[in-house]
């Protein structure tokens, strides 16, 4: 992996992973080997729409942090801040201090195709390329130069993302002969074989019937020491099955009748789930509004 998210004219250095060594913790209580995105006052407006405001809070590394709230409250809108999905969207504009690894995600030096490479996401709905199960792999690789080795990067990603048992005499059919739930692990794969550091997940069971949806769960178990993850999930039961840490966020009625999204509590799972420190966490995780 390259260590240069600024395009080559005028390059700055990403700093290190952190060792995982005990007393390297970046949050006070945990072994977290550090912070990998810091969030400062973070809005989101689309025009002159306010989507989000006010979001401030730092993102452990090698963590699962999940995104829970109600439909509407900006969860996807703040994720996909991450690794600058916003850009593709008409009007949308983001305001405040989002760094990662210490670089400011939005300076006008910062590469964006390079930002999505280190920060991969799968969304909400499986969306492998119209082309085998290896090619939909490859395909990252291949972009950024790869010509060697292309067999075994497959072979690790497919591992990595518990498919390749059941795809290895296939490989060569197309994606979409695969099940709903392995679409979705292909298209985690696809992410894996670029080698990010971090993997946004935009609610990746949603559409998926039970027995895929713990597999995914028990995948994102497997890479949680290796990868940061940032998932979004309206399923309350998951966010406490699977994160290391949580983040509620609900709406807010501002002048002229907008709802906005606002960043209400953030936590370990634990605390946040057993304990909250918002009577409006507890309102929403006891079902009593949301």
């Amino acid at each position: 992996m390259t260590d240069a998210l600024t395009r080559p004219a005028e390059a700055t250095r990403i700093p290190a992973i952190p060792s995982r060594a005990a007393g390297t913790s970046g949050f006070e209580g945990t072994d977290a080997p550090g912070i990998v995105f810091e969030l400062e006052d973070v809005a989101v407006h689309y025009g002159s729409t306010p989507a989000v405001e006010g979001v401030t809070m730092d993102i452990p590394a090698r963590r699962i942090t999940a995104l829970i709230g109600p439909s509407g409250c900006g969860k996807s809108t703040l994720i996909r801040c991450l690794n600058r999905m916003n850009d593709l969207v008409d009007g949308a504009r983001v305001s405040g201090r989002l760094t990662y690894r210490g670089i400011d995600l939005h300076d006008p030096r910062v590469d964006p195709v390079e930002v999505r490479r280190r920060i991969g996401m799968v969304f909400q709905k499986p969306n492998p390329f119209p082309k085998s199960v290896y090619d939909n792999i490859a395909f990252g690789p291949r972009v950024n130069g790869t010509r060697r080795n292309l067999d075994d990067i497959v072979e690790k990603a497919l591992t990595d993302a518990a498919l390749w048992d059941e795809v290895k005499d296939k490989l060569h059919a197309s994606a979409f002969a695969l099940s709903g739930g392995q679409q979705q692990r292909l298209c985690i794969a696809r992410c894996l074989a670029v080698d990010p550091e971090v993997i946004l997940m935009d609610e990746p069971c949603s559409a998926l019937d039970p027995i895929a949806t713990s597999r995914i769960e028990d995948l994102m178990a497997d890479l949680r020491d290796r990868y940061t993850i940032v998932i979004v999930t309206h399923n309350m039961q998951q966010a406490a099955r699977v994160s290391d840490y949580t983040a509620f966020i609900t709406t807010d009625v501002v002048d002229g009748g907008s709802r906005v999204g606002h960043l209400v509590e953030f936590d370990r799972t634990e605390k946040l789930f057993t304990n909250p420190s918002d009577p409006r966490t507890e309102g929403y995780i006891t079902g009593r509004f949301g």
